[in-house]
């Protein structure tokens, strides 16, 4: 049986064809809405009276290798309800056809959206680019973000650290949800007061992973006595790597005295030369010169040490 193909057919449903033209390996194909009147988005009052015409581009999906790009006549129409605000709107389209403010048809869309989920980034773009659909890899990555569901569960793991919302002046707080691995919210500082009662917000919070600092940890323990505080990964690695640093330090120095009576040793060097420099400021001078462990301008001289009191 013989069926006659219409070009209407091949454009999304509710559109009406005018014209259509080919140019340097591309279908543009010029359509309208059927439908006369469009109702008002603030309001929602269908409204008759058209005020303008704009012509909007729009992708679509290629035809027989090369691009279809839809020159939509979008109209403006007046609102006439009174006491509504936006006097002047523009028409939209139904989203199985084309999203508002999108440059791509539904079925594109859906198109590029299931390309990101199956290749990811990079790889997706350039297999689009051979299906006559050319996007990159950010706009692959914005389209699969954009259309993923939203998780509604309750928070149970959270990590809270510093966020900069500029470096060096102004810091806040993140919280991200370490279980679906996405931020939850910034807060505008890092005071304790105001950790403290997000965190009463959430009683639902089993678990609260935070750096060695004691800011969050006060704030925990206070509106969630119950939750149990983990230090972070992060932090961890760090810790363990400066005291792996300071062992191979402490290993190259044979002459190092490693009894720091339970200080670290920068700490103890650092005690070490304020008592020299208290030493040397008050002129102190030790009884015994030859068991002085003290640097002394005149060590040659055992007649310059006078005997203490």
């Amino acid at each position: 049986m013989v069926r006659n193909l219409r070009l209407s057919s091949l454009i999304p449903v509710g559109l009406a064809v005018e014209a259509i033209a080919e140019s340097e390996g591309v279908i543009a194909v010029t359509a309208r809405s059927g439908t006369p009147a469009r109702p008002c988005p603030l309001c929602r009052r269908v409204s008759h009276r058209i005020h303008s015409r704009y012509l909007r581009r729009v992708s679509d999906l290629p035809c027989t290798g090369m691009k279809v790009e839809l020159h939509l006549v979008a109209r403006r129409f007046i609102c006439d309800a009174p006491l509504c605000r936006r006097r002047i709107f523009a028409e939209r389209f139904d989203d199985c056809v084309v999203a508002e403010r999108s440059r791509r048809t539904s079925r594109l869309e859906c198109i590029v959206h299931h390309l990101g989920l199956a290749l990811g980034g990079r790889p997706a773009a350039s297999f689009a680019k051979r299906l006559m659909v050319p996007v990159n890899n950010d706009t692959l990555l914005r389209a699969v973000r954009r259309r993923a569901c939203l998780q509604t569960d309750t928070l149970k793991i959270v990590g809270i650290d510093d966020w900069a919302f500029r470096r060096g002046h102004r810091y806040g707080t993140i919280v991200c949800d370490l279980e679906r691995r996405r931020i939850v919210t910034l807060l505008p500082d890092r005071e304790v007061a105001t950790v403290e009662a997000w965190l009463a917000d959430h009683p639902q919070i089993e678990t609260v992973s935070r750096d060695r600092g004691g800011g969050y940890g006060e704030a925990t323990a206070k509106a969630l006595p119950e939750a149990v505080q983990v230090a972070d990964r992060w932090h961890l690695m760090k810790n363990a790597s400066a005291a792996f640093l300071d062992a191979v330090r402490d290993a190259d120095n044979p002459n190092c005295d490693r009894r720091y009576d339970g200080q670290s040793r920068s700490a103890h060097l650092r005690g070490e030369a304020a008592i020299r420099r208290l030493s040397a400021a008050r002129g102190d001078k030790c009884g015994n010169h030859e068991t002085c462990q003290r640097r002394h301008p005149h060590q040659g001289d055992r007649a310059s040490h006078r005997p203490q009191p």
